[in-house]
């Protein structure tokens, strides 16, 4: 894969680079390492129907091979729900997949809702103080057209943040939009 675009919310890329260049650096490296070589996901989708797709599950998991690799772990905060007048919940949790030191990451190849929820909760843990700057991954446009339909695409997600003025998170967030490197999926596609 490759990094397309990066938005700094709240000073997130200046404070990953800055504070934590070691991390900043094996992000990019996570990134690069990644190397989905063709397209096996089949389309069923009426629009696409027998079209060959770059797998979200495929990608997540390659992901997630290269951020373990790597010494990143998730983190998971568990919680009881109280509210007055309604049924007392034991067991909730908000997790997150990748952290290292105080840095905290998330890939997100899902819906664009939950691209918001991983927002919400690097809020939650930043609040919480166990983290300085969170890093989302998400789709460019383009390679949102070449997955299946309800993927999201980071474009929508920076018009967004940049709407909200800094209001919504107020956590230090480095936003990476990432295509696939189409020097190897050339190459793939011509042997």
């Amino acid at each position: 894969m490759r990094k397309a675009y990066e938005y700094s919310h709240l000073g997130g890329a200046e404070i990953l680079r800055e504070r934590y260049p070691l991390l900043d650096q094996e992000i990019d490296e996570v990134i690069g390492a990644v190397k989905p070589l063709e397209k096996t996901k089949i389309s069923m989708e009426k629009a696409k129907k027998g079209r060959a797709l770059w797998s979200p599950k495929l990608m997540n998991r390659l992901f997630e091979a290269e951020f373990r690799r790597r010494g990143w772990n998730s983190l998971k905060s568990r919680f009881v729900i109280e509210i007055e007048g309604l049924e007392r919940i034991k067991g909730a949790f908000k997790q997150i997949n990748y952290v290292k030191e105080k840095v905290m990451a998330e890939v997100q190849f899902g819906k664009y809702a939950f691209m918001l929820y991983d927002l919400a909760k690097f809020q939650h843990f930043f609040l919480e103080g166990k983290v300085d700057v969170c890093v989302e991954i998400v789709p460019c446009r383009a390679l949102r057209r070449e997955m299946s339909s309800g993927v999201s695409y980071g474009e929508m997600l920076i018009h967004n943040l940049k709407q909200l003025r800094g209001a919504f998170p107020t956590v230090p967030t480095k936003v990476m939009l990432i295509d696939v490197d189409v020097e190897k999926s050339k190459q793939k596609d011509r042997s």
